[in-house]
């Protein structure tokens, strides 16, 4: 008789590793990469007001922050893995919305997919930092935007091409790959992280966390360069497409933009050689003060907008930079024991600055053109550099640790992080 012999994959558990944690942020880069430049102009299309844009974005921007900073409390009750599935199920559930919705459920659509995002990535960091020495962090970052590359760099102008095309084609698409994004999940068996508290310890309430997160100069600090990258983010993937279209040059430019300056992300082993051979620390200052300058730039020189778009886009290079070094600070003084409550401090950037950014925005355009945005981005990414400075000069220099065995071009993401 003939033995039948189970297949290897399917007789062990996956072991996590930053390959395949790269290859489950890849994934869900699909999801969100062919939506992030057309939910801006889905939302200007329903409301015709660049004003009322950046309102929407301030108030849901506001929900998502204190919905990011209950995950943790919500993790006492519901089991990460759950609350996982849950946030990459509210992908197909806000592209539905969409699709089958009026202007005012477009509205609801973007709450849901910003919320998404938050609990996918709070949970996602959670694992990364159960799974991955801190030594590896490095190589974590810089393979999770490499195998996001192709999505975020063909996501933006082919989400914004298919909604020409037709409407409910982005929103299909995403919800099939949030559905992939799933499977994935499941098949690697991340359960629900590792367990590491203190014995007897109960589980703190975020007001309990948060008191912990101030009292530790290395996370605030971490934690501000998070935020201030992801402004940067925020003026360039909300209000370069309105730029573009208000100032004649159509609704294409603001995908195809972003398209290329995510093809950037293709360079992220190159950049991470640079950090190896350098520090964190001068990464991070270079970063900011090079990206300030262009966002600087473009806001003085929108009388010329092919000239201010050439400088943003030469701003988000500087931004990728920043995705590889920027979030170091923070991860690397991370407490075992706080993994899950730190991730969703962590995890609240995108949401402070989804409040910062649309918030200041929304006073600027009711006194001034868009260009304004760009100008006070480039202030911020300024205070970043100077706050930079304050960093240990040899943070980062002992990065033979972080060399990794990147595979041939494939992949990463940006913002909006």
């Amino acid at each position: 008789m003939f033995q039948r012999r189970v297949p290897e994959w399917l007789r062990h558990t996956p072991v996590p590793n930053p390959r395949g944690f790269a290859i489950l942020a890849g994934t869900e880069a699909v999801t969100r990469g062919i939506l992030i430049s057309v939910f801006p102009i889905v939302v200007y299309r329903a409301f015709q007001d660049s004003s009322l844009v950046s309102e929407i974005y301030f108030v849901i921007g506001i929900i998502s922050m204190a919905w990011g900073l209950l995950v943790p409390w919500l993790i006492r009750f519901v089991p990460r893995r759950w609350l996982y599935s849950g946030g990459v199920a509210s992908y197909v559930v806000s592209g539905a919305l969409v699709i089958f919705g009026d202007s005012q459920l477009v509205v609801v659509a973007l709450m849901i997919n910003m919320a998404a995002t938050v609990t996918v990535f709070v949970c996602f960091n959670a694992y990364v930092l159960d799974y991955v020495a801190s030594r590896e962090l490095g190589r974590c970052e810089t393979l999770r935007l490499f195998y996001s590359a192709a999505a975020w760099t063909l996501g933006p102008a082919g989400g914004v091409w298919l909604l020409q095309v037709w409407e409910p084609a982005p929103f299909l698409i995403a919800g099939v790959s949030a559905c992939g994004l799933l499977v994935i999940f499941w098949w690697m068996r991340l359960g629900n992280g590792k367990l590491i508290t203190r014995a007897r310890a109960p589980t703190p309430n975020p007001v309990a966390y948060l008191g912990r997160f101030f009292v530790q100069p290395r996370l605030i600090v971490g934690w501000m360069f998070a935020v201030l990258r992801s402004c940067g983010w925020w003026a360039y993937v909300v209000y370069v497409p309105v730029f573009a279209i208000e100032s004649g040059l159509g609704e294409n430019v603001g995908g195809v933009v972003l398209s290329v300056s995510n093809g950037l992300l293709f360079l992220t082993p190159l950049m991470l050689k640079w950090i190896e051979r350098s520090s964190i620390r001068k990464a991070i200052r270079v970063g900011f003060f090079f990206s300030g300058a262009a966002f600087l730039g473009a806001g003085f020189c929108s009388n010329w907008p092919w000239t201010a778009i050439i400088l943003l886009m030469v701003g988000s290079a500087y931004l990728v930079l920043l995705d590889i070094a920027g979030g170091l600070p923070f991860l690397m003084a991370v407490k075992p024991s706080e993994r899950t409550e730190m991730s969703a401090v962590y995890s609240s950037y995108r949401d402070v600055s989804g409040i910062l950014s649309p918030g200041f925005a929304w006073l600027m355009l009711l006194v001034g053109p868009v260009s304004g945005v760009f100008a006070a981005t480039g202030m911020g990414l300024f205070m970043a550099w100077a706050i930079a400075g304050r960093l240990h000069p040899r943070l980062g220099r002992k990065m033979k640790t972080l060399k990794s065995s990147i595979p041939p071009p494939h992949v990463a993401s940006a913002a909006a992080e």
